[in-house]
């Protein structure tokens, strides 16, 4: 179903996916429940977040001491090393998703967990909205003709064009777009859902998703009958549990709910039309303040990293940093840089391409953050 969304083949239904992530708290045993679960409220796909931690993260930000009620070890790396499934693990998973019949696939946090997924043969790979401005990524991804979802969190509609540009240049058409807020939870204000129809307006010949991470379906809701097609929305089994996504995540009664939704939108061919107006969507659900406020109209026409996304943004957007050691008046070249989660962070991804051919003026070593203050004017 999936490739027929993305292919335009079929405008009338939707594909669900349930970001089960890291909500597996590190266990096998409760990422197979969590799958079977999934299914069984009508999920026709799980994700999870496949990472190479020294791909993705440099030394600095593995090593700082992480306190939180939410921490699986006493370093950020050590906290994620604990949720990080092993490839073998993957292929377990894998496995039985196969055997149950539900798609699986993962986030490629970075360029070794990419090669992985390919590997596997996922039936798409999602490229999450911490790595839409990581243009190398993406640019690689749009050259293995496998296909992408690319949430669009914490990224200005220029970097949205880019991506778009990158996809053109590769021939690759078989890709959606997801409009996503990367606030946990993000306040209906800010869900902003008049973008799904700024966005398919923008790019006529892309599939738009939606990808949410507000508290309850009622908002996802809107966004199908707004035009999504593609809906990703977090998983757990109990929203009590340690960790930080738990709580924008939902539980399998929701889940079910939205995917008992999308029957009835079906039955009642509201899917038919590609984009139900605000005022069309707020009658058909009931109307209420919530609904109100993410169909706002105001906000629809520019897309912008928002306020609420700004501590996603500073925690884990990507910085460009020194992939070996560099000296002072060097001229940086591709080969010299790398894209990472860093700390202290840097120049942040997108603007990867414009500090190619940038002099030095000063020594960066391996791993650290490129900073304006080391750059030639």
């Amino acid at each position: 179903m999936l490739l027929d969304i993305i292919e335009r083949r079929k405008q009338n239904d939707v594909y669900l996916i349930a970001e089960i992530g890291q909500n597996h708290q590190g266990c096998l045993e409760t990422a197979k429940k969590m799958i079977l679960s999934a299914k069984k409220a009508g999920c026709n796909c799980v994700k999870f977040q496949k990472s190479d931690l020294k791909a993705k993260f440099t030394r600095t930000a593995l090593d700082r001491r992480y306190i939180s009620d939410h921490a699986w070890g006493q370093t950020y790396g050590e906290h994620k090393e604990y949720l990080e499934f092993s490839k073998e693990q993957y292929r377990q998973l894998q496995a039985y998703s196969n055997e149950i019949k539900i798609d699986f696939t993962a986030s490629a946090m970075d360029e070794p967990s990419l090669d992985f997924l390919v590997e596997l043969k996922v039936p798409f790979i999602k490229i999450g909205s911490g790595d839409a401005n990581n243009f190398p990524l993406i640019k690689k991804a749009a050259g293995l003709n496998v296909p992408l979802i690319i949430s669009t969190g914490m990224q200005t509609m220029s970097t949205v064009d880019r991506i778009v540009e990158i996809m053109r240049q590769a021939s690759n058409n078989k890709y959606a777009l997801m409009h996503c807020v990367s606030a946990y939870p993000t306040p209906p204000e800010d869900c902003n859902l008049g973008l799904i129809t700024t966005l398919m307006r923008r790019y006529p010949n892309v599939p738009i998703g939606y990808s949410g991470h507000e508290l309850g379906v009622i908002i996802t809701k809107a966004a199908i009958l707004s035009g999504a097609r593609i809906i990703e929305r977090h998983f757990t089994l109990d929203k009590n549990q340690k960790g930080s996504d738990h709580r924008c995540s939902l539980d399998p009664n929701e889940m079910e709910t939205l995917a008992r939704s999308i029957v009835e939108f079906k039955s009642n061919d509201y899917l038919s039309c590609p984009s139900l107006t605000s005022a069309e969507v707020i009658s058909i659900l009931g109307g209420g303040k919530e609904l109100e406020q993410a169909l706002c109209e105001s906000k629809t026409n520019k897309k912008y990293i928002l306020e609420c996304e700004l501590p996603c943004r500073f925690k884990l957007g990507k910085s460009i940093v020194a992939s070996r050691n560099l000296l002072k008046g060097q001229i940086i070249q591709a080969a010299d840089i790398a894209i990472k989660v860093s700390e202290p962070s840097g120049i942040f991804a997108e603007k990867y391409f414009e500090i190619i051919n940038k002099q030095l003026t000063d020594n960066v070593n391996e791993d650290e953050p490129i900073t304006e203050h080391v750059l030639s004017a």
